[in-house]
């Protein structure tokens, strides 16, 4: 019926527009749907404004499509104004049920995850918000008096800020004057000047992925095990972020584990300390990565 499938495109819409990226893999599970119905979708999408992006494998949808800002146009408040109105809040006391209330509309409706830690300090606070702008602007920035440890030094950068990282405590960029992605610390940012220069290198951009073993890179690979009751009970102990990817299987003993990782290192520990409890069904380069590593295998 139609109005399932109108469900499955707002579901989906949502899931796009996500702080996170999801890939076709991912996005398929959890609308229980075809690869083949997703790419009718994402078509769907393209066909009636917006904007469908592609980083690595992840898919997502730009907030800046024009039916967001037509949507944005009808909101009572302005982002800024929402920005606003959220640090306010976080300064009152969160025991009154109308301020959570309010919190978690303001959240839903303007996606401020990124202004939730009611510990930053009010400069943090400052350069948080400006580039919360800088992104949605797509604008370059000076990140004035950056405090390094590896250099210990104290410069300028001028950046290219497109993602933020670890709970908004970190700001992925691209570096104009050494042409490379880098990942700053929120807290080593004296302040943050706002340029008037648009992205010029947004296709040098490369997010930073982290995976459930908490390993992190620019691109991610697919890893799809069949677990039996002790691997299964194991990695959920152990790593209870994997259980969303996780399907049991009809005979009641075994389970499915399709996930992207961005480093074979913390899932093939995994899978070489229960391989009598584990089938590795892809991918291919996982499968050289094991064989590699058993040949290896001293005993």
């Amino acid at each position: 019926m139609r109005h399932n499938n109108l469900e499955r495109e707002l579901s989906l819409i949502l899931l796009m527009t996500e702080n996170r990226g999801y890939t076709v893999a991912q996005l398929c599970e959890r609308l229980g749907i075809s690869r083949r119905s997703l790419y009718y979708y994402l078509d769907f999408f393209r066909d009636y404004g917006f904007v469908v992006e592609k980083h690595g494998t992840c898919y997502s949808l730009d907030k800046s499509s024009p039916f967001f800002q037509k949507l944005i146009k009808k909101a009572h408040f302005t982002e800024d104004e929402a920005i606003t109105m959220r640090r306010l809040l976080d300064r009152m006391d969160d025991s009154s049920i109308h301020v959570r209330h309010l919190k978690r509309k303001l959240d839903t409706l303007y996606d401020l995850d990124i202004l939730n830690d009611v510990n930053l300090r009010e400069q943090a606070a400052n350069n948080v918000t400006a580039l919360y702008e800088a992104i949605k602007m797509r604008k370059a920035v000076i990140l004035r008096d950056y405090s390094s440890p590896h250099s210990d030094t104290v410069t300028n950068r001028v950046v290219e800020p497109f993602m933020f990282l670890d709970g908004n405590n970190e700001i992925r960029c691209y570096e104009i004057r050494t042409a490379q992605n880098k990942t700053f610390k929120i807290s080593r940012i004296g302040s943050v000047m706002p340029l008037a220069d648009d992205w010029e290198h947004e296709n040098a951009h490369r997010r930073l992925f982290t995976d459930v073993f908490t390993f992190s890179g620019e691109t991610t690979m697919p890893v799809e095990l069949r677990l039996g009751r002790l691997a299964y009970n194991l990695l959920k102990e152990e790593y209870p972020q994997t259980e969303p990817y996780i399907t049991p299987e009809t005979d009641g003993q075994h389970w499915l584990l399709r996930i992207e990782v961005c480093s074979y290192l913390g899932v093939g520990r995994f899978v070489l300390g229960l391989l009598e409890n584990v089938e590795v069904l892809g991918g291919e380069e996982f499968r050289r990565y094991l064989r590699e590593k058993i040949k290896g295998m001293r005993v």
